[in-house]
């Protein structure tokens, strides 16, 4: 559910390398948000948790925090010389999947054009999967945060991109919790329009890829109730996890079994010992292994558990466990008994490694059967994150048109290569 292993080495070792450099970005420039705290009914910050060890001292959290999700709580201008926009580094409230409110960082970058009447339109951007340490957080490189950043920015569109909940910030990132990392996707929109700076619209988009198309499928299910004070056009979800248990299958002989390790441990956390006890899916080796999901991002890990069998490590199918079962088949977005009223585009590479193709085949003939109005495009030979690339102008396309207004669904067909398969659920 991640890009290319290679491509992870380089930015896992590039944030190890740029995180205890940061604090010394001299373009930093601090904004304070005591209007908008005091709105929220907070009192100044009388104390705070300290910055996590390795990371700039900007990502120590005041308290108490404001009680409203989505409320700006610090932002910080940082050098992103490869970016066609100005880049700050924020830092938010959320809701956690239990209801709790958060801080969350990540990144807002603005177009060089001037801003529109009302704003710029928002991307909101969800990562793949990168790790679930603080270190991993990836507004600590904001010039490899987002994928073909500069061609949605010279489109005229502002860019957001959340850590998620856990990386850059206290506890576990919440891993394949698709609530939780949607309403941060959601909720740095928010965030944005509170920064003066960034002249934001509430009109926006979430695109996520992998982990990030989860996200996506989730910020479809619950955007337009979470945040009614914002517009939703589209969402893209670009090889979105589905069908969990097909993929557990797929996976427990795969290089990339460690994402098993990482749900097991990341679910734990997010929803407790009782909702997810995990001594009943993990052996007493794989529980020893828990502590190190906060010591490395995806490389380390894979590292780790690349040298055990999934029978070393877990105690068996985990939907053969109800407590488990149950959890996993909420953050599968092949639960969704309803339509959302935004239009959906799912992207996949056909030859993808890590997200079976008939698994979203599977999701799509779901969510048409409930009424959702979709479009699949399958682009032949491409690999998980390999698709990214010779999909981007058509989903930009899409995107445009959403903005626009054009009616879903849309006339445009792919074009990015020959062969692409399509599939729009029938009228």
């Amino acid at each position: 559910m991640s890009g290319d292993r290679s491509r992870r080495r380089r930015e896992d070792g590039g944030r190890r390398r740029r995180a205890g450099g940061r604090a010394a970005v001299t373009t930093a420039v601090l904004v304070t948000v005591a209007a908008v705290a005091a709105a929220c009914g907070s009192s100044p910050a009388s104390s705070s948790i300290p910055a996590p060890r390795g990371l700039p001292s900007w990502y120590s959290v005041p308290l108490p925090l404001p009680t409203a999700p989505g409320t700006l709580i610090k932002a910080q201008k940082v050098a992103a010389a490869g970016l066609d926009g100005t880049t700050y580094r924020v830092m938010y409230t959320s809701e956690s999947v239990l209801g709790k409110i958060v801080a969350v960082t990540g990144l807002v970058i603005v177009p060089h054009k001037p801003a529109p009447a009302g704003g710029y339109p928002v991307v909101s951007w969800g990562h793949g999967t990168n790790g679930m340490a603080d270190q991993c957080a990836p507004s600590l490189d904001p010039d490899g945060a987002v994928p073909m950043t500069n061609g949605l920015l010279d489109q005229g569109w502002e860019v957001t991109a959340s850590d998620y909940q856990g990386e850059g910030t206290p506890g576990l990132l919440p891993y394949i919790v698709g609530v939780s990392a949607a309403r941060n996707t959601i909720d740095i929109v928010r965030a944005a329009l509170q920064l003066e700076a960034a002249h934001a619209s509430r009109n926006y988009v979430v695109w996520g890829h992998s982990e990030g198309g989860q996200t996506a499928m989730f910020t479809l299910h619950i955007g337009p109730s979470y945040a009614p004070d914002l517009h939703m056009k589209g969402v893209v979800a670009g090889a979105p996890p589905s069908q969990f248990n097909l993929i557990y299958q797929f996976l427990t002989t795969s290089p990339y079994r460690y994402y098993l390790f990482m749900v097991a441990g990341a679910y734990q956390s997010a929803y407790g010992a009782r909702a997810a006890p995990v001594s009943k899916v993990l052996t007493s080796l794989g529980l020893s292994l828990l502590p190190d999901l906060d010591k490395g991002c995806s490389d380390y890990l894979s590292k780790v558990i690349d040298k055990y069998t999934i029978s070393q490590i877990t105690t068996g199918d985990p939907f053969k466990i109800p407590a488990w079962r149950t959890l996993l088949s909420q953050n599968d977005p092949e639960s969704f008994s309803s339509a959302s009223p935004v239009p959906l585009l799912m992207i996949q590479g056909g030859d993808d490694e890590q997200i079976p193709v008939a698994s979203t085949q599977l999701l799509a003939q779901h969510l048409c059967g409930v009424g959702q109005d979709l479009e699949r495009w399958i682009y032949p030979g491409q690999s998980h994150a390999g698709v990214i690339g010779p999909s981007f102008e058509d989903m930009t396309h899409w995107i445009k048109d959403r903005f626009a207004g054009v009616a879903d669904p849309d006339p445009y067909g792919p074009t990015g290569l020959p062969g692409i398969q399509t599939t729009t659920c029938p009228s």
